[in-house]
């Protein structure tokens, strides 16, 4: 009985982290099929129907390759670099609400504990680049931690106008505050904002300059090979799925879904047919109960799910059609874009938005001004 919580907790974690490795795993797929539509080309469609098991090959061909690993890295931080990646790509979900009460922790500094998390997994590409003892993985490491350094700034400073708006750091908070209406609307500026830093910071093209093969082979991890790249790949895309999944939580509502009650209607619609064939007294029973709840907490989880997903999904076809669209850009311009534009522009609205909800005597209640 004493071990029934470590058990539960262990459960708890695997059923978040084996479905965000499979969404990774099918994230690669859908980026290369989509990729492929856009270019005219057919992409995977050999292993398994439709191409679908192609990314299980792909690692199971990194798995067995054999690894050869440079004669003066420092093995150690060479090692441990990629798997800091990795765990605090995964470590970022252990905040993220499901739905009403779905979560593994849901502590009041979500918020904040993503920033944090989001910030040391930075250290591992640091470590990975330099220990490798390559001038082009050194290189690479630099640049990617220069432009994750840079647009943490803008990201967080965007989240700071949510923020203004809620008066909370707890992310189930936020999307309970979006019930009347979806951030995106009153800060579409700022959502555009948070997209483009979230492209930067996942280094994803057009500001993939880490990766830059035409100039720095692969970046910071030219040296990894087999088993010790597929932890890189997975925090990328992990990073991705993370990043697409706040943004549908901040400005989109998250689990939150305007006509979830014509999914309550279907249901009850179906449990009384089911029940009963008479349609007069079948249509006098629909007028009555147009407000029923969903009884089924079950469903209800589900449904919720399923909204966050799709919203998710739609935030991931955004990031791979910008990477079939736009050319790579320089990394001065990227530095240049980041430190004379867009912080401006953030450094703007926290001073205009502030003022709008004095104006108006909607700060949030606990939001103390001194």
């Amino acid at each position: 009985m004493l071990y029934t919580p470590t058990i539960i907790s262990v459960l708890e974690v695997l059923l978040v982290s084996i479905p965000v490795l499979l969404t990774v795993a099918y994230v690669t797929i859908a980026e290369r099929k989509t990729m492929a539509s856009m270019q005219r080309r057919l992409g995977p469609n050999i292993v398994g129907y439709y191409g679908l098991l192609q990314a299980f090959a792909d690692a199971l061909k990194l798995i067995l390759k054999e690894y050869v690993s440079p004669t003066q890295a420092n093995l150690v931080l060479f090692f441990i670099g990629p798997i800091i990646t990795l765990i605090f790509s995964l470590l970022g979900y252990a905040v993220i609400p499901f739905g009403p009460g779905l979560s593994i922790s849901d502590f009041n500094l979500g918020i904040l504990y993503m920033l944090a998390v989001s910030s040391l997994s930075t250290y591992g590409i640091l470590l990975a680049g330099w220990s490798a003892n390559s001038k082009y993985a050194f290189l690479g490491s630099l640049r990617s931690t220069a432009q994750l350094i840079s647009y943490e700034l803008i990201l967080s400073s965007a989240i700071l106008l949510v923020i203004m708006l809620t008066g909370s750091l707890n992310l189930s908070v936020n999307i309970e505050a979006q019930r009347a209406i979806w951030f995106i609307i009153p800060l579409f500026p700022i959502f555009i904002i948070f997209f483009i830093g979230s492209v930067a910071e996942t280094n994803r093209a057009p500001f993939d300059l880490a990766e830059a093969e035409s100039e720095l082979v692969s970046g910071f991890m030219t040296e990894h090979a087999a088993v010790i790249f597929v932890f890189f790949f997975l925090a990328e895309y992990a990073s991705i799925v993370l990043i697409c999944v706040l943004i549908s939580i901040l400005f989109i509502g998250g689990y939150l879904y305007s006509y979830l009650h014509f999914f309550e209607f279907v249901i009850t619609i179906y449990e009384y047919i089911y029940q009963h064939t008479d349609f007069d007294s079948y249509i006098e029973y629909i007028n009555n109960n147009e407000n029923i709840l969903l009884s089924n907490s079950l469903i209800e989880g589900l449904i919720y799910g399923l909204v966050l997903g799709l919203k998710s999904c739609t935030m991931i076809f955004i990031f791979i059609w910008i990477r079939a669209s736009f050319p790579r850009i320089r990394f001065d311009q990227l530095m240049l874009f980041c430190w004379t534009i867009l912080l401006p522009i953030v450094i703007s609205f926290i001073v205009f938005v502030p003022c709008i909800l004095y104006s108006f005597e909607i700060i949030p209640s606990n939001i103390i001004l001194l």
